[in-house]
């Protein structure tokens, strides 16, 4: 943004009215290790905390091989692709071509949280935070592969851009990471094109929306160092922390009562227990305010042994005490669920045309509008909103029920009966609805 008010892109610039909106809440990503997590399953979950009326949806694309020197065109730039890209599962605000969480066919699962730094985020057009989350699981078939092409993506194309579809908001943040597989996380935390990971093998780790590295980082920016040492945010003196240089001087923010949720945990965590602390409204994970709601949730469950597949849930829908987690398993013939994607309106969408944001059409994809006399039901009358809920939650256990049958089976997956599982699971709770 320059001092007038005028938002750049790499073409052409467009006004904003503001440049500010009421601050974002914490965002939350878990994932818990054996033997914190139940049965040798790494277990991880996230909350994408966003604008109260944006819609995400859920979207699967299969794995492709693509074309010499063919682009993929992200978010707000294009960028070189690769030959070939791996099948994917993801939830992302519907305007935008990245996404807030997903998984791949290989069993890494990334999430990733805006954060601010010491440093503003650049505001010209390059790839979102949400681009380099498909990106990622699009071209990893590890958590490191995965770290690997974000950070080498950050280095060659910068990460900036407005992260809401409005004109009169222009934010932009800085992005950090929970990369996952069956055998490791990776926290990465980014500055510009400067970075940080650290590698997690146990127990339970948080992310949200502050820097959260400190002395221990297994992976860094070859320049890293030097460049605080240039802005004179570290003398080179003592010992290197991370969060201390990057994080801005007055960082309000806490997490702290998010974060110990699912640490004080005393039993083993489960996807029910992920599930719960998604849901848990007191402890600030789960948002519910004026400007802001948890639009959607997803939780993965990782079975470290590869003779089981991995299984990913998700609501599709805003609140997720208020919403149904769904099963996903990857097989080669997944049945496609056109009824939690939003409507494609091309090149004439508001968010490609230039200036962007001028308007904001109906996003909502029918498993949302569904869900939307739901909630208007739980939030209208107590009574009958006691007894959706209620039924809601029995759908839910049917699935995992389902799910830890097939954790437990001794008999080996069928591909043909589980091609169609999430396409059931939102068609049955459609015709519930209904």
């Amino acid at each position: 943004m320059v001092q007038d008010g005028t938002f750049k892109t790499r073409d052409s610039t467009w006004t904003c009215e503001s440049t500010r909106m009421a601050a974002a809440p914490p965002s939350y990503c878990f994932v818990a290790f054996p033997p914190r997590a139940k049965d040798g399953l790494v277990v991880f979950g996230k909350n994408s905390a966003r604008p109260r009326d944006e819609v995400q949806e859920v979207v699967y694309f299969s794995a492709a091989d693509h074309q010499p020197e063919s682009k993929v065109e992200c978010t707000y730039i294009s960028i070189d692709q690769v030959p070939r890209t791996h099948a994917i599962m993801i939830s992302r605000p519907a305007w935008l071509w990245g996404a807030e969480m997903g998984a791949n066919e290989h069993g890494v699962c990334i999430a990733n949280e805006a954060i601010n730094t010491r440093e503003p985020a650049a505001e010209i057009e390059a790839l979102l935070g949400m681009d380099l989350v498909r990106l990622g699981l699009e071209r990893g078939e590890t958590a490191k592969e995965a770290l690997d092409v974000i950070v080498s993506l950050l280095e060659e194309h910068g990460q900036g851009g407005n992260y809401y579809e409005d004109a009169n908001s222009c934010h932009s943040f800085q992005s950090a990471y929970l990369i996952v597989d069956r055998d490791e996380a990776w926290v990465l935390e980014t500055v510009g094109k400067y970075w940080a990971a650290e590698k997690v093998t146990e127990g339970v780790r948080c992310i949200c929306n502050q820097l959260s590295l400190t002395t221990k980082m297994d992976a860094e920016h070859p320049e890293l160092r030097s460049y605080a040492q240039s802005q004179g945010w570290w003398t080179g003196e003592g010992e290197f922390n991370f969060s201390e240089v990057f994080s801005p001087v007055e960082d309000h923010l806490d997490c702290g009562a998010g974060k110990d949720s699912l640490e004080k945990q005393e039993e083993s965590i489960t996807v029910q227990t992920m599930m719960n602390t998604l849901r848990d409204k007191a402890s600030g994970v789960c948002i519910d305010s004026e400007s802001f709601l948890t639009t959607a949730s997803g939780v993965s469950v990782l079975p470290q042994n590869r003779s089981f597949p991995c299984i990913h849930y998700f609501t599709g829908t805003p609140d997720p005490s208020r919403s149904i987690f769904k099963p996903f398993i990857f097989v080669d013939d997944v049945k496609l669920v056109p009824k939690t994607q939003s409507p494609c309106f091309g090149d004439d969408d508001p968010a490609k045309k230039e200036p962007r944001f001028q308007e904001k059409p109906d996003r909502r994809h029918e498993l949302y509008k569904a869900h939307e006399w739901a909630r208007a039901v739980i939030e209208s009358d107590q009574e009958q909103g006691r007894k959706l809920r209620s039924t809601m939650l029995e759908l839910e256990k049917q699935g995992l029920e389902a799910m830890e049958e097939i954790l437990t089976s001794s008999e080996p997956l069928d591909p043909a009966e589980v091609g169609d599982l999430f396409y059931d699971c939102v068609d049955t709770e459609i015709k519930f609805f209904k």
